[in-house]
């Protein structure tokens, strides 16, 4: 066991947003947490982690315990790192007690080189721990994560503030990995990654040595990763075995159940109330009506169970079909920027879309995908030609809703654009993407980002556009409303052109997958699926190619060679055997060395400790450079 919370309440402003939460995290658990936004995601791992202490209700409530070995990482949405920092800062503050350590043996080496001993005995304690945590790998470590993640010595110098919410993502992911937590929180992790950051962080965690605790919104990242997954809803927490689909079927039938008998419990009260309101006047039966109503006040109330996908009701509709061929696309260049700052991105992409296909646009970040859907609308500037039909009626969410006003209210936005319409009338239309009440009065400027989406689906339904462009329609939004949107765009029955992260959504809504990379384009016809197994079958025809050219250039070496080519060849080789003698040679005398610091007679005799230390750093360094150098052998000689 690493945590156990046990009858964890939270309590805001008189309101419980978590009640008699337990949760028992153990080695190696992959859970996922679960709920619409708002619930309390993030207030659980706020406790989990100590920043904030749960509320007492009752005498003995509210314990969290951990146990002696657990150690947390928490990657928060705001990635948590120091915006001032360089990256190679932030990565060695990973290690500050390491080179705290390391500083303090440098002092006491000054001391001991001027005669005094007295610190020989501290100086040997803190060499054999810093040994013990290799301390001497430290830089070594921070250089191959960083590497693994996407960050080039280039980046080392930079300042975390210049870069991306992806960017700083990693690095924040990157210094998780440096601390090795045993249970190791992630709260929405997969926000603003591409395809290719995503998928290496699936691989990574699949093979990680402790607990993982996953906030996510991703159900392909939950299917891949969890073992269990933990819903919140109602300030109540309940735990389903196996992944996201494991859960959609169990979570399918509880509700069938509990709906059942919350049923059966309603009859049962509704012939109680019906005896009591008819006897309780009466003298013969007052006292068995008295009985069924304490019966009544004892009675535990069953909740009526959740069903958000019946409460939203999506849909867009248009009012005329345009011609077949719908768009023609001929030469056009993806670029950003104006005047002598302007990049091109993609220098040319072809494509033609037909009436009633649904694209599904992907390519790495900063590729130019928002930037073709705004060419595509003529919004932006390009090059060759971009030709609608006749009839075509237009729809477009934009990812960061500029076509909304932020000092107008939700209603008043609703208002400006239909003005014919009663209050009554705006309010049905915000109740079918779930915003209600006074949610409706609240200026758009304040809103969250899930609840602009929705204002902007909504827009989106009167405007009853043929084709619907959309950018990242679903980064902002819980599960329950995501398979609302993905459930409309399915029954749309025009021409969809929509960029996405999601994967789950490309596989259930696209037919065609349109990939832009800096060479251009590939179209693939399916969903997300398709690609992944046409790129795993394309990369690996590649690494077959290479291979058959690899053994071609072998087989196609001369018969013949001259003198001068097989005395090199031979030297080669026999330099070769040297360098794989010394590796073993270096090797055997490390192990030697770090056995003899570990005795008293060496550890003892700073000098002497001092002296095979230094001898150690030496062959490590030494090994490195036999090991570069049989590198570059190996190439040489083809083998």
């Amino acid at each position: 066991m690493l945590i156990r919370l046990s009858d964890v309440n939270k309590i805001y402003n008189g309101n419980p947003i978590l009640q008699n939460i337990d949760l028992t995290i153990e080695d190696r658990d992959r859970i996922g947490l679960i709920g619409v936004n708002g619930c309390g995601k993030s207030t659980l791992l706020k406790l989990i982690t100590g920043q904030i202490l749960p509320d007492h209700i009752k005498e003995g409530d509210g314990e969290i315990a951990y146990s002696g070995k657990t150690s947390v990482g928490y990657l928060e949405q705001m990635s948590g790192l120091d915006r001032e920092s360089t990256v190679w800062d932030e990565m060695r503050g990973v290690f500050s007690e390491l080179l705290s350590a390391q500083e303090r043996m440098r002092e006491l080496e000054a001391e001991m080189q001027s005669g005094t001993d007295t610190h020989a005995d501290e100086y040997h304690r803190l060499q054999s721990w810093f040994e013990s945590n290799e301390g001497y790998q430290i830089d070594v470590k921070i250089k191959t994560i960083l590497g693994g993640m996407g960050f080039d010595e280039n980046t080392y110098d930079r300042i975390i503030s210049g870069f991306s919410g992806g960017e700083k993502t990693r690095l924040a992911i990157a210094k998780l990995l440096l601390e090795e937590p045993n249970l190791l929180i992630l709260d929405e992790p997969t926000n603003h990654l591409d395809f290719k950051t995503v998928m290496w962080l699936e691989d990574y965690l699949k093979d990680y040595k402790g607990a993982l605790l996953i906030v996510s919104h991703d159900r392909y990242f939950l299917d891949r990763l969890c073992t269990s997954i933990c819903e919140i809803e109602r300030t109540r927490l309940t735990r389903y075995k196996g992944n996201y689909t494991a859960y959609t079927s169990l979570k399918e039938a509880a509700v069938a159940r509990q709906m059942k008998e919350y049923e059966l419990q309603q009859k049962e009260i509704a012939k109680l109330e019906d005896y009591v309101a008819r006897n309780q006047t009466r003298a013969s039966t007052a006292k068995s009506a008295q009985s069924r109503m304490k019966q009544l006040e004892k009675m535990e109330r069953i909740e009526k169970p959740l069903t958000y996908h019946k409460q939203a009701r999506v849909q867009f509709l248009y009012d005329i079909d345009p011609p077949q061929q719908l768009l023609q696309v001929t030469d056009i260049d993806i670029s950003v920027g104006e005047g002598t700052e302007r990049k091109t991105l993609v220098e040319s992409l072809s494509f033609e879309v037909r009436r009633g296909e649904k694209w599904g646009i992907i390519g790495d970040n900063g590729i130019g995908k928002s930037t073709l859907l705004k060419e595509l609308q003529g919004i932006l500037p390009h090059k060759g030609r971009v030709r609608w039909t006749s009839n075509v009626k237009r729809s477009y969410f934009e990812q960061e809703s500029a076509n909304l006003h932020p000092e107008k209210t939700i209603m008043q936005e609703i208002h400006d654009r239909v003005p014919t319409w009663t209050d009554l009338q705006v309010r049905s239309l915000l109740g079918q993407v779930r915003i209600t009440g006074e949610d409706v009065y609240k200026p758009v400027g304040v809103i969250s980002g899930g609840e602009r989406a929705k204002v902007c689906f909504a827009v989106m339904m009167i405007e009853r556009g043929n084709v619907l462009i959309l950018d990242e329609p679903t980064n902002h939004l819980d599960i329950s409303m995501k398979e609302v949107i993905e459930d409309a765009l399915v029954d749309f029955g025009g021409t969809l052109l929509f960029v996405s992260h999601d994967r789950y959504l490309l596989d259930k809504v696209a037919d065609r997958i349109l990939e832009i990379t800096a060479d251009g384009i590939r179209i693939y016809q399916g969903g997300f699926q398709s690609w992944l197994e046409a790129e795993q079958k394309r990369i690996k025809e590649s690494r077959t190619v290479q291979t058959e050219i690899k053994q071609t250039d072998k087989s196609e070496k001369p018969a013949y060679r001259s003198k001068q080519q097989r005395a090199l060849e031979a030297k080669q080789r026999s330099r070769r055997r040297e360098l794989e003698k010394l590796s073993d040679k270096l090797q055997q005398e490390l192990d030697m060395l770090g056995e003899e610091i570990a005795s008293e007679e060496v550890y003892s005799n700073f000098e002497l400790m001092q002296e095979k230390c230094r001898r150690m750093d030496e062959i490590r360094v030494q090994m490195d450079e036999t090991l570069e150098e049989l590198i570059i052998l190996e190439e040489e000689l083809g083998e």
